[in-house]
């Protein structure tokens, strides 16, 4: 953080999301060489790959709504705790909008061996954030995030 009352514009953000594209390229290299066995499900993979689309298109939507129409990098600038727009249904949408992606192209693939990468992304974001920028919100917004984030999931909207 670049001092106790600004966030710094990237965050963690690039240290993270860069090795997940990475690892899902090699992933998808080494399962499209035969490096790491293919298993697929064939009966469902017109239902895998219509999903993976559909994350994938989420993803976008999720990116562009968050750095574009919620003008991330001028409300950072400027200290504004942001909760409307898509941060009023996730708390970290550009993480959640690669996470999304990656999945959607894991489900694709429709090798079953790649199935955990999505969960490992997951696990290592969730840990991440809650060590630095949830850290660094409540450090600045106190009681203004923790009640944000009690009514505002990480990653995966609420349905009700």
């Amino acid at each position: 953080m670049e001092d106790n009352n600004h966030l710094p514009e990237f965050g963690v953000g690039p240290l993270l999301i860069v090795p997940i594209v990475i690892a899902t390229i090699v992933a998808i290299l080494l399962s499209f060489l035969k490096i790491i066995p293919v298993y697929s499900i064939g009966q469902i993979n017109l239902i895998l790959t219509v999903i993976g689309v559909f994350l994938i298109i989420l993803g976008a939507i999720f990116w562009i709504s968050a750095v574009k129409k919620s003008d991330i990098d001028d409300n950072i600038r400027q200290n504004n705790l942001v909760t409307t727009g898509i941060y009023g249904y996730v708390r970290h949408p550009i993480y959640a909008a690669f996470l999304y992606a990656v999945t959607g192209v894991i489900l694709i693939l429709n090798n079953i061996l790649l199935f955990v990468l999505p969960v490992i992304y997951w696990i290592i974001l969730t840990i991440a954030m809650i060590k630095t920028e949830e850290k660094w919100l409540t450090d600045l917004y106190g009681k203004d995030y923790l009640d944000y984030s009690k009514k505002v999931n990480r990653f995966i909207p609420k349905v009700i």
